[in-house]
């Protein structure tokens, strides 16, 4: 008899991902020591502007100053880790059987709900 009948799983074993040329980069963070935000400023004194900016965020960058004819300033990035949300947390209403949130010692069915 063949093994083709009987076996139960993969014939063949699955890659891992990074040998097809994936590479997760799932312990980076942009604007820690180790990988810094690469910004690109047009003159001396907002490179000092945004220094303060990151200092002020706790990020490390590194900055440039390109005083070029038509050159364009680059900080997309410091302004979104600047500029993201916090978490909005939601405080579930009381289940019907508990006591009411308005002191008044009833049930919540009983009184508020």
């Amino acid at each position: 008899m063949s093994d083709k009948f009987f076996f139960k799983g993969r014939q063949d074993a699955r890659q891992h991902h990074t040998a097809f040329g994936y590479k997760a980069k799932a312990g980076l963070k942009p604007g820690s020591e180790k990988y810094p935000l690469a910004l690109v400023v047009t003159s001396e004194a907002r490179k000092q502007e945004v220094e303060a900016m990151a200092a002020k965020a706790e990020v490390f960058i590194d900055i440039t100053v390109d005083s070029s004819e038509g050159a364009v300033e680059s900080i997309k990035e410091l302004t979104a880790m600047l500029n993201k949300g916090s978490t909005v947390k939601v405080t579930a209403p009381p289940a019907r059987n508990e006591l009411c949130p308005c002191g008044s010692g009833k049930k919540f069915k009983k009184c508020c709900g």
